[in-house]
């Protein structure tokens, strides 16, 4: 079943015809744990780590498993960072709060050139003794039991005005863009240059792994490919032409194709075409943007809000890329749950998607309304229109 099923995401990620696979995370497990299934027996916090990511996965697996596939080892991961856009960039944000202190927003930190030129890369580091230990102590766990297996950073998520925002403010960028574009291009200029170079080191310094695998990539779903390799030879340093990459701009949802081309994807694109595929977009609708999206050259993956013009977007992106599209979460979060909703929502998009090449990723699920069964009932209407799609 486990090979079966990533034999269909192999060929989804191909583009090959399939149906739409189906993949739930973001899951709000602090509401799921009536009957105990989460509850923690272990005492030490490395094991307790260890034990809620193995108890998840039971969880999942048994309630709402969907596409899900499950590897036969326990993964040891290096100790060291970072592994984003977040990051020490040397420039220090700044929150703003209501009379009664809470935070609202941020200020802008961002004036001048100046301010822009305050950049510096991030320092990168690597713990190979706590990575080496980490290993052992998992070994010991777990011998005679599952194997265990070191790995690597395997992808990436870089989105930059995730970043970058923080320091701007919404509406002081959307301003400049059109009175001081220089300076928004100076900050993308320079935070671009730091991103790369944290890329750089990283490569350098043999934290990189093989991008094949059981893992997420970007907001959409498994990145299992045999377009990637999925070993990494002993002393063999590995490169992102060998991961999936991923970008995103997600507050540039309400902004024309041409800016976002101008503040955003001309400096992404760059960084995006150092992997060997790629995946773009989150929460923001992509429709109109299909056509500067096709000037990535190694794109595999749109993503496809809750918020797009599914039937514009089909028709834009056709058989060229997988449309990562994401149900609406609000769903799971009404006063009572409602099947005929769901169904009629996932048959609907069904329909509207059949020329594609489709995975339907249920996301940023904040919560259940405390009623843990409605992920296992969302599940099965899923699954059951996939099926018949």
């Amino acid at each position: 079943m486990q090979s079966e099923t990533a034999a269909l995401w192999n060929q989804l990620n191909r583009l090959q015809p399939t149906r739409p696979l189906v993949w739930i995370n973001e899951i709000p497990w602090h509401e799921l744990n009536p009957g105990g299934e989460l509850a923690l027996q272990c005492a030490d916090p490395f094991a307790q780590n260890i034990e809620r990511g193995l108890r998840c996965e039971l969880y999942q697996w048994n309630h709402f498993r969907c596409d899900m596939v499950i590897d036969p080892v326990i993964y040891s991961g290096i100790v060291g960072g970072p592994t984003s856009s977040y990051a020490d960039y040397g420039i220090e944000e700044q929150l703003e709060q209501s009379p009664d202190g809470q935070n609202v927003g941020y200020r802008p930190v961002i004036h001048e050139l100046a301010d822009a030129d305050k950049i510096v890369t991030p320092k990168v580091w690597f713990d190979r003794e706590a990575t080496e230990q980490n290993y052992r102590t998992l070994g010991e766990i777990f011998d005679g039991v599952i194997p265990v297996k070191k790995r690597g950073i395997v992808t990436q998520w870089h989105s930059p005005w995730d970043q970058m925002i923080h320091w701007y403010g919404i509406q002081q960028l959307y301003t400049d863009m059109y009175d001081r574009p220089e300076l928004v291009h100076r900050l993308l200029r320079n935070f671009m240059h730091a991103l790369n170079e944290v890329v750089d080191t990283q490569i350098e310094l043999g934290m990189l792994d093989v991008g094949n695998g059981n893992w997420r990539v970007g907001s959409g779903g498994l990145g299992i490919t045999d377009e990637l390799p999925s070993v990494n030879p002993d002393g063999h340093k590995v490169t992102p032409r060998e991961q999936w990459g991923c970008a995103t701009a997600q507050i540039f949802s309400e902004v024309s194709p041409n800016m976002h081309e101008e503040f955003a994807l001309q400096y992404e694109r760059p960084l995006m075409e150092r992997y060997r595929l790629t995946y773009y977009g989150c929460c923001e609708p992509l429709h109109t943007k299909i056509g500067i999206l096709r000037t990535v050259k190694n794109l595999r993956k749109i993503s496809m809000s809750p918020w797009v013009h599914v039937e514009t977007a089909s028709e834009r992106i056709g058989a060229d890329y997988v449309f990562s599209y994401k149900p609406n979460p609000a769903h799971l979060a009404m006063t009572s749950f409602d099947d005929k909703l769901v169904r009629t929502h996932l048959q609907t998009v069904a329909k509207q998607t059949h020329r594609n090449r489709r995975e339907f990723i249920l996301k940023d699920i904040t919560t259940v309304n405390q009623q843990p069964e409605r992920l296992d009932r969302w599940a099965a209407i899923a699954m059951d229109v996939a099926r018949n799609a």
